[in-house]
């Protein structure tokens, strides 16, 4: 609180006497000034007895006098040289990081990790390792990894992404646990830590754990071993933006044009096995809506004609949008149905789907009511965990939801899991890879302040991140 005000008045006494011309040689620089005025300052609180000042008499309380003549007082005189000056922004400067450039994508001998273990692990899929192996890096390109998750990457992932300009990610022993619960489901020969298997889990733990990029990594896994996965990495996205309609039928409320694209998103890497899987539902398919254009007129529902396929259902909605919303309906019940395949549905943001959406339904001239996520179609249809279906579910803070409570409706009892944040290993872990990305300099590097950083950030690894730059 004293340092700023005593700062400006240096700053201000520095510039005053340097436009005095042949005085301003006599005169010690700027830093050496500054240091006098400091140790002046503590010298005469020290004597003083806690810095209180030598007459009885307080200004506190009093409102300083305007100058009648309109000039400015010596102390604003001061303050307006220093931000002037430049000097504040000294202060508050915000740091960026380095950009120097990058050594060798691989060179082993910058790619050392803790006790002299290698740092990456060359793998093309993350089912190869096992709980020894944890505690490395898995380094894929970003082509790579919108390959496999076309749907779009985590937030968090993109971020450690550009501010450590490489698309890697360590594999941590909450992941592989994360992965041997839904192997042993389908192999109950795998050996778990977890007690007892889970088809129905909720990610939940601290801000800035690695809930998402957990969730994004499963699904990669699922991916490759050849399930079928139906992957919401934006679970916001359906209750917030975009057209919505009270479906008179129903009397819950359609987005049309969050359906079309969920529709679009799911085709772009499970076209080729949707085109193999048999639709084995062929009710009539409601119609309602279409974005912008009103209802149909002369049909209420939609056939599909035998035989055909679940790629073939997805084209409707995405061709007809006054049928979309009821094919993404359809498409969970399909779904479930499905035998032939392994079936995995992974939503992110999940807690998005237990509060308000961004919608509001007119009730009277000049009030309106907020409609509750499930009562929009398409989250009342895929919310639910009540169900035999494999499904996991990630609850993300940075939507600015709020803390719901533990037990949750439409969720089994016992389905959270809590993902904790970094642990000591883990942290030394990231800090060497940090180094290696010279977001850490090599000369500055030592165990004493990697450790600083850990602690400081409580392994959260947004802040750990950040910490790093100033090493």
């Amino acid at each position: 609180m004293l340092l700023r005000p005593l700062l400006r008045r240096g700053a201000a006494a520095a510039a005053a006497v340097s436009s005095g011309g042949a005085r301003a040689t006599a005169l010690p620089d700027p830093p050496a000034a500054l240091a006098s005025l400091l140790l002046a300052s503590r010298s005469y609180a020290k004597a003083k007895g806690g810095g209180k000042p030598a007459s009885s008499t307080s200004n506190r309380g009093k409102v300083r006098a305007k100058d009648p003549r309109g000039v400015a007082s010596a102390d604003d005189a001061a303050g307006a040289n220093f931000s002037a000056g430049g000097g504040g922004d000294d202060i508050d400067t915000e740091f960026e990081l380095p950009t120097d450039p990058l050594p060798p994508t691989y060179d082993p001998a910058l790619d050392v990790g803790p006790g002299g273990r290698p740092l990456f692990a060359f793998t093309d899929t993350f089912g190869s390792f096992a709980h020894r192996d944890a505690n490395v890096y898995v380094d894929f390109t970003l082509d790579e990894w919108n390959a496999v998750l076309p749907e779009g990457l985590p937030a968090g992932m993109m971020k450690e992404f550009q501010e450590t300009r490489r698309c890697a990610v360590m594999v941590r022993k909450t992941f592989l646990d994360l992965r041997d619960n839904f192997r042993r489901i389908v192999d109950p020969a795998v050996t778990t830590k977890l007690k007892d298997t889970k088809k129905q889990i909720v990610l939940d733990g601290p801000r800035s754990c690695g809930k998402s990029i957990a969730l994004a990594m499963l699904v990669h896994w699922a991916r490759t071993e050849g399930w079928l996965v139906f992957y919401v990495p934006q679970g916001k996205d359906w209750t917030h933006g975009g057209f919505f309609y009270r479906n008179t039928y129903s009397d819950f409320f359609d987005t049309p044009l969050q359906a079309a694209k969920i529709l679009q998103d799911f085709l772009k890497y499970n076209e080729t096995r949707l085109q193999q899987l048999p639709c084995q539902n062929f009710e009539p398919i409601p119609l309602g809506e279409g974005a912008g254009v009103g209802m149909m007129k002369g049909a209420d529902t939609m056939e599909m004609p035998e035989g055909s396929t679940l790629y073939d259902l997805i084209q409707t909605g995405i061709t007809h949008t006054h049928a979309s919303v009821g094919v993404v309906v359809r498409l969970r019940k399909e779904l479930s149905l499905v035998k032939d395949v392994l079936v995995l549905f992974a939503i992110d943001q999940y807690n998005s789907w237990f509060t308000f959406s961004d919608f509001q339904e007119p009730v009277t001239v000049r009030s309106c009511r907020s409609i509750h996520a499930k009562e929009l179609t398409m989250v009342n249809a895929y919310r639910s965990m009540l169900h035999n279906d494999m499904m996991v579910g990630a609850f993300s803070h940075s939507t600015a939801v709020g803390k719901l409570r533990q037990e949750l409706p439409d969720v089994p009892s016992g389905a959270r899991l809590m993902f904790p944040r970094y642990t000591l290993d883990e942290a030394e872990t990231v800090c060497h890879y940090y180094m290696r990305q010279k977001i850490i300099r090599r000369e500055n590097f030592s165990e004493e302040k990697w450790k600083k950083i850990y602690y400081l950030s409580n392994g959260n690894g947004a802040e750990m991140r950040w910490l790093a730059a100033f090493v």
